[in-house]
């Protein structure tokens, strides 16, 4: 993968095979810093990066219709985005901003105090004046956002986002959803340099992350015309219990769940090792199963060695898996499977072609196990995930 420099300060990314969602972070990070289109605070990485012209790209907000008919607008606190946090409030409109890593709840309201001059307004728009101004909004809070604005690390003119690998934008997103707080009509904006649009791979758009609909920079508007699904909701097996103990309002928010009826199994629950000589059975959620738990399973995946299916064989719920390193093995995958918990009915080893295909029980499962999967190393290799079928068809 390399940067190249094109119109001005915009870069073309030349995306390679195996290109992780780090290794496009990475990319960023330095080509901002060495650029010097980083602004304060710096270094930018391992952050939504600040950039020279934030503002300005920020202003661009005005022109679009959904901003001008929102009520509600949810900014995250990030300092390139204080230009857009400063015009909702100019513009009279309720501004929430999430808790910083959500350690006391979702969101915070600003609400400056009367007759607030241009200065207080400024003063409240950034992360200070977020702490000295706002009041907290619950789970019980009626909050309907109508516009949601994030930071980004890259995004793609396809709507594909990519953050700074920590999940909370998404995650935010997702607990927004679980509480009627928006809809899957509710756009989502972001806002980044020009050197930040770049392209990425379909490949790496997972299940929970969250898409945009607009991207703004300070030369550019542009409307993605994404049409994938944004998250419906929590993707519970990818949250972790350590997660669960930072997070008090997730832990509120799967008992909400759990009370309705939901499958809220968490990542690695149900992945027990059972007693020496002792058979164990525990009931799973789709596609996952505990470690070396004894079944039909063990065998199938490796009686499928060696038996490709046929082009025409191929169902919704086989799932591809290329980039195979030129010399791993069945076990290093199996292992691997299982690590992440999503071991299949039978797996079929193509080693020389460096393929595999992975068979599940149906189409759901599939489609978790792709979005599970996605980002899955054997040594210094990123695997290729996809479903089966969309992957002949390529």
């Amino acid at each position: 993968m390399s940067l190249e420099a094109s119109r001005g300060d915009c870069v073309t990314m030349e995306p390679r095979a195996g290109v992780s969602k780090q290794d496009i972070r990475e990319q960023i990070w330095d080509y901002m810093e060495s650029q010097n289109l980083a602004d304060f605070p710096r270094p930018v990485h391992h952050r939504i990066p600040n950039f020279k012209g934030s503002y300005l790209a920020c202003q661009n907000i005005k022109d679009l219709d959904v901003f001008a008919r929102t009520q509600e607008v949810k900014v995250d606190p990030d300092k390139p985005l204080e230009g857009v946090r400063l015009l909702a409030l100019q513009s009279k409109k309720t501004l929430l901003v999430p808790t910083p890593r959500l350690r006391t709840g979702l969101f915070n309201k600003i609400t400056p105090p009367p007759g607030a001059t241009k200065d207080i307004l400024r003063k409240c728009a950034t992360s200070q004046g977020v702490r000295n101004y706002s009041v907290p909004i619950g789970l019980d809070s009626r909050v309907l956002v109508d516009l949601v604005v994030v930071g980004s690390v890259a995004v793609s003119e396809k709507g594909w986002r990519i953050g700074k690998g920590e999940g909370y934008a998404d995650l935010e997103y997702a607990m927004m959803v679980s509480m009627g707080a928006v809809s899957k009509e509710t756009p989502v904006v972001t806002i980044v340099h020009d050197c930040q649009v770049v392209d990425i791979p379909e490949e790496l758009v997972e299940e929970h992350d969250i898409t945009v609909d607009y991207i703004l920079t300070p030369t550019r508007v542009i409307a993605t015309g994404c049409e994938r699904p944004k998250p419906m909701g929590i993707t519970w097996f990818k949250i972790s219990r350590e997660m669960m103990e930072k997070i008090p309002i997730l832990r509120s928010l799967r008992a909400r769940e759990q009370q309705a009826g939901k499958d809220v199994t968490l990542q690695g629950e149900h992945q027990h090792l059972p007693e020496p000589g002792r058979q164990q059975t525990v009931p799973l959620s789709a596609g996952r199963r505990p470690l070396d738990t004894p079944g039909p399973e063990a065998n199938s995946m490796e009686a499928a060695r060696g038996s490709p299916p046929g082009e025409g064989a191929l169902l919704t719920a086989d799932v591809f898996v290329g980039n195979l390193p030129q010399d791993a093995r069945v076990s290093d995958l199996k292992r691997a499977l299982r690590e992440r918990g999503f071991v299949p009915q039978r797996l079929t080893w193509q080693g020389p072609r460096r393929r595999a295909f992975l068979h599940y029980p149906d189409s759901a499962t599939a489609q978790q196990a792709v979005s599970c999967l996605q980002g899955l190393r054997l040594g210094t290799d990123t695997l290729r995930v996809a479903l089966a079928r969309q992957q002949r068809d390529k």
